[in-house]
């Protein structure tokens, strides 16, 4: 057993890192657009405003996902594309362009999976105290409801928000991502409570106003940790850490990153016990009926996994974190090579959860050109994703319930703060005249695709 025959193969990208057209047809500012207009905050002062300028060239962009063969597209909305205020009337023009992309999509026999948030708040929310304000999950929850309702039959998959932790974390810990601000614990904690609530609202909403063949989950994010041995006592010393809840971690006071602290909620139905111990009174109230909310059932688990540490018991039941090898393999961005964690994470979460798992996104920043010959050969990134799909094997044919894969990304785009400096993409973007080049990945991965997997 290696794939299934119904074993997904696509690739992903988001709204705010491809489509560009800031302000046309009624779309409003998000916090990404403002966070770019802060000094300092972007690379070389980047910004979105045309990035891969996808709401003109998407046509283009549908034909050369076919050419690849990709079975399944995973794009986000906008949200201050759809609704300027953030809550109101809906900008039909902002709404009509996801049903012309979702047509063409389904025109070339690729299958649309909607995230409906992923990361770009639109700004006239954040004015109102964003995810600080409790009422942004019933906004989130009417944007749900309507994009839902608007696209009707031509969506059947939909992830309501990418990665809680850096939208947490990165935009109001570490100030590295928008809206770029450094708070407490207390308002961390709260955040985080409104954005598990917001799913919860969302996933109704989807239930409410989609097809009855409609289906939904999120897609987090986490370091994967994986054994350093395959010896037991490694193994279930990794267990214990991806489940543990840690202010370590990273060095820093406070970690989001970790599984159970958004998961928990969401398939348990509580909080990791530990939550409390280590946060007791910087824990957000939680109402009467949050818990049920945030609960509701969902299809399937979206994962976003990049890297990992390899981790060994420590003799006495605990668990330690290994240190990286000197001259560790790591991407251009930095992040360190560990194919293992796509073998162990979804195990771990699907041991810990029982709900089916996409990967929703996994790829590498690589230092790609244009070679003399008009090609870009991006042999490393071939490697990188050949050893990961390996270990997706490998996981599946040890009883993981793998779905599908979502390569990170279609195209080279806006990389947050470091606007065009890295370049994740399948194919590669000149951001002067927007000529879209296939890297030799891409065409790597079409092979892979056409044999469901049996070339690796």
């Amino acid at each position: 057993m290696s794939f299934n025959s119904d074993f997904i193969w696509g690739a992903a990208t988001s709204s705010y890192q491809i489509e560009g057209a800031y302000k046309e047809d009624g779309k409003s500012l998000s916090i990404w657009d403002v966070m770019c207009e802060k000094p300092g905050a972007v690379f070389d002062s980047h910004t979105g405003k045309i990035a891969c300028d996808h709401y003109h060239l998407y046509k283009e962009d549908v034909q050369l996902m076919k050419d690849i063969g990709l079975q399944a597209y995973r794009f986000s909305i906008s949200w201050p594309r759809i609704f300027p205020s953030g809550t109101g009337k809906i900008n039909s023009k902002g709404m009509d362009f996801y049903k012309k992309l979702c047509d063409n999509l389904l025109e070339n026999n690729i299958t649309p999976f909607a995230t409906l948030f992923h990361w770009d708040l639109p700004y006239e929310l954040y004015t109102k105290g964003g995810f600080l304000n409790r009422d942004s999950t019933d906004w989130f929850a009417e944007y749900a409801a309507t994009v839902t309702k608007e696209l009707g039959d031509r969506v059947q998959h939909y992830f309501t928000i990418n990665e809680p932790q850096c939208i947490q974390y990165l935009g109001y810990g570490s100030g590295e991502h928008a809206p770029g601000l450094k708070t407490g614990l207390r308002d961390l904690l709260l955040i985080g409570h409104h954005l598990l609530l917001s799913h919860g609202k969302a996933v109704q909403a989807i239930r409410a106003n989609g097809s009855s063949s409609v289906q939904v989950g999120w897609a987090p994010t986490c370091s994967g940790l994986y054994p350093a041995t395959e010896k037991a006592e490694d193994i279930a010393a990794t267990e214990m850490a991806q489940f543990d809840v840690t202010t370590e971690y990273n060095g820093t006071e406070f970690n989001s990153f970790g599984l159970t602290y958004f998961n928990d909620p969401v398939y348990l139905g509580k909080y990791p016990d530990k939550m409390f111990s280590l946060f007791g009174e910087y824990m957000p109230k939680i109402e009467q009926e949050d818990m049920k909310i945030i609960s509701q059932k969902v299809d399937y688990h979206g994962h976003n996994v990049y890297n990992g540490v390899a981790i060994k018991s420590d003799g006495k039941g605990g668990y330690l974190y290994c240190k990286r090898d000197i001259g560790y393999p790591h991407t251009a961005m930095n992040w360190p090579v560990t194919p293992e964690c796509v073998r162990w994470l979804p195990k771990n979460i699907a041991k810990r959860y029982g709900v089916p798992i996409y990967i929703t996104e996994n790829g590498l920043s690589n230092q790609d050109w244009v070679a003399l010959d008009g090609k870009v050969h991006d042999s490393t990134r071939i490697d990188f994703l050949h050893r990961y799909f390996i270990q997706m094997k490998k996981a599946i044919e040890e009883g993981t319930p793998i779905k599908g894969y979502f390569q990170w990304s279609l195209l080279d785009n806006f990389e947050w703060s470091n606007g065009y400096k890295e370049r994740f993409g399948l194919i590669y973007v000149d951001y002067e005249t927007q000529k879209r080049t296939l890297k030799d990945s891409a065409l790597w991965y079409s092979d892979v695709i056409k044999s469901n997997g049996d070339t690796l």
